[in-house]
């Protein structure tokens, strides 16, 4: 095997800056884009959004890597398609996705969304300032994101639990699992954080039934994927009274079309998917380590369990 990459995207600036950063820091690595002559014989592609036909246009491949940390925008044909799977992991990626959260835990703590609201209506009120311990929140997703996030916010004082499918344990932080453990954990869930992988488990998790279990009053902020999302469930809690409000920067379109009722729902803020992302330096580092690797060794690093999808 040579060095050769598969470079897909589904836009084509971005593809042109990744193989120019390539070429700048990594130019070891021969980064083909799909109508380049040879791009049929690489063994590796790095994808964004690829296409189900990527493997019968590529027969050849034999390992996908993702830009990201996550692979749902493969699809399920690819993720179902044997092959291994790896994803980008970035220290600065968790960082900047816990300042995000940051930003919403504060929110819901120190009534910013309730003063912003009121200075449309030129109204000066105040509100109690609450510690952060009265704060109950709630992370959804106990990956490396999700474990980093859960831990940030409990160092901030908040009171911090934490839910994933099988059993994790986590210093200070009351961890929970399945079904009956969710029902449980939302009870006492003040502001509710989703840091899923979008898998056909979790699909439309974020729904009318999830919403009712959690008190009145209560904030979500969704950070995992928009398909975790039913956004009329949401707007219907928020509507009614039962949620405050939310805050949302991923949606099964984007960008969010502009009529979307979304956009007009009072309690939510809506921010255009930047939460968080790996640094270009990162991608191109990790993914040409592991080009290498694999075609010498035939080892990956950052695989994902294909069991589950993540």
């Amino acid at each position: 095997m040579s060095n050769d990459l598969l470079l897909v995207t589904n836009n084509e600036k971005y593809s042109a800056k990744l193989k120019a950063a390539f070429l700048s820091r990594r130019p070891e690595i021969n980064v083909l884009l799909a109508d380049d002559s040879g791009a049929e014989r690489a063994t590796m592609a790095l994808c964004w959004h690829p296409g189900k036909d990527l493997l019968t246009r590529f027969p050849n491949l034999q390992c996908l890597h993702s830009v990201a940390a996550g692979v749902d925008h493969f699809g399920a044909e690819l993720l179902t398609s044997g092959l291994p799977i790896c994803r980008v992991v970035d220290d600065h990626q968790k960082q900047g996705m816990l300042e995000y959260v940051l930003w919403g835990a504060l929110t819901v703590q120190r009534n910013f969304d309730k003063i912003s609201a009121n200075q449309k209506e030129s109204k000066w009120q105040g509100f109690r300032q609450r510690p952060a311990s009265d704060v109950r929140i709630s992370v959804l997703g106990l990956g490396e994101l999700g474990q980093f996030v859960a831990r940030g916010l409990a160092q901030f004082g908040y009171s911090v639990s934490g839910w994933s499918r099988s059993p994790k344990n986590l210093d200070g932080i009351h961890c929970y699992q399945g079904p009956e453990g969710l029902t449980e954990q939302l009870k006492e869930t003040e502001l509710l954080v989703n840091l899923l992988p979008l898998s056909p488990a979790t699909k439309g998790i974020l729904n009318k039934d999830l919403f009712n279990k959690m008190p009145e009053g209560g904030y979500l902020i969704n950070v995992g994927r928009g398909g975790h999302l039913i956004p009329g469930d949401l707007i219907d809690a928020i509507d009614s009274g039962h949620l405050r409000g939310a805050l949302l920067d991923v949606f099964d379109q984007e960008p969010l079309p502009a009529k979307d009722p979304l956009w007009t729902t009072k309690g939510v803020t809506i921010t255009p998917h930047l939460a968080s992302d790996a640094s270009l330096p990162t991608i191109i580092e990790q993914v040409a380590d592991n080009v290498l690797s694999f075609v010498s060794k035939g080892e990956l690093t950052n695989q994902i369990d294909l069991i589950n999808g993540y």
